[in-house]
């Protein structure tokens, strides 16, 4: 199995930035992706970004393109979220997940392996 455990969320003020971490441990496939998702109350989950673990080719939703940055380090089994310019409308639980495929997806149901989720306030 693969554990996924995020970290890094917390209130933050609108305009401020603040970075995601998601650790994988006990990984046993060897292409993968990794992406964040997140989701507001009562409101669906959805698809913010993701990164090939392979060569690290990206994704991003168009409503954080520019703000929002996703990348890896290798060594550390390692994703990151650096959200900068950060809205009241990011506010939400983001959630690292892990798909076993080296093609980015979008929908939720895509994925394999899930974190228990980091909670991102934005005050405005």
């Amino acid at each position: 199995q693969v554990q996924l455990v995020e970290s890094g969320g917390g209130l933050v003020q609108a305009g401020g930035s603040q970075r995601l971490s998601c650790t994988a441990s006990g990984r046993t496939f060897s292409d993968y992706t990794m992406g964040w998702f997140r989701q507001a109350p009562g409101k669906e989950r959805e698809f913010v970004a993701g990164i090939n673990w392979n060569d690290g080719s990206t994704r991003h939703v168009d409503s954080v393109k520019g703000r929002f940055t996703i990348s890896r380090d290798k060594a550390k089994n390692t994703v990151y979220l650096q959200m900068n310019s950060l809205k009241p409308w990011d506010t939400g639980l983001y959630y690292c997940a892990a798909r076993e495929r080296l093609i980015i997806g979008i929908p939720s149901s895509n994925y394999d392996y899930w974190g228990q989720g980091t909670q991102v306030t934005v005050s405005s």
